[in-house]
């Protein structure tokens, strides 16, 4: 009876092992990716420009033969971020990183991929925009951003960001001192 019932326990174990090894040896989660069909841009649009979203503020693109660069503020000025992709017609496929100000360690960035789509509405003397998603970590998909390109702005990427860890905040205590005048003013006394 023991026999038996080891036997059958021995079973309904190499069974869950058969069935789980497929699910086991997978490589993990897909990443979710876009399904935009790449166009012609609209008859004189140009990539180059600044966007404006009311969630991520002005988003600032240059663009370099297929290349493309771009960095952002958001309009509370709590966080900036940077993007790099290749552009096919109407399309921008990227890869970006956004950076909290003033927070240090893990969280302090987050890194993901994104598209965007240009776009003309109908009509004249319209305003050119770009609809598209940014998602976290590998995925492409995610959350929404639409932008309005700004007329007469030109980008400015260096404007924006930040470029070591004194954009955290804390001054120039370890560095030359950059106080104006032939020398430093003299600590506030007690009050």
């Amino acid at each position: 009876m023991m026999a038996m019932v080891l036997r059958r326990l021995l079973a309904a174990t190499a069974a869950l092992a058969l069935l789980g090894a497929p699910l086991g040896c997978s490589d993990g989660p897909t990443a979710k990716v876009a399904q935009v069909t790449p166009g012609d841009l609209p008859s004189g649009a140009k990539w180059d420009g600044v966007y404006y979203s009311e969630l991520y503020g002005f988003l600032h693109l240059k663009q370099d033969g297929t290349k493309m660069a771009g960095k952002w503020e958001r309009t509370h000025k709590d966080k900036w971020g940077s993007l790099k992709g290749e552009v096919t017609g109407d399309v921008l496929k990227f890869e970006w990183s956004e950076y909290t100000k003033g927070l240090v360690g893990p969280n302090a960035k987050k890194t993901g991929k994104g598209y965007f789509k240009y776009k003309r509405p109908a009509g004249d003397n319209v305003d050119d925009q770009i609809i598209g998603e940014i998602g976290l970590g590998m995925d492409e998909v995610g959350n929404p951003w639409e932008a309005i390109k700004q007329r007469n702005l030109p980008p400015d990427l260096s404007s924006i960001g930040g470029t070591s860890a004194m954009d955290v905040g804390g001054g120039d205590w370890d560095t030359d001192n950059k106080e104006k005048g032939s020398k430093p003013e003299p600590p506030a006394g007690p009050r």
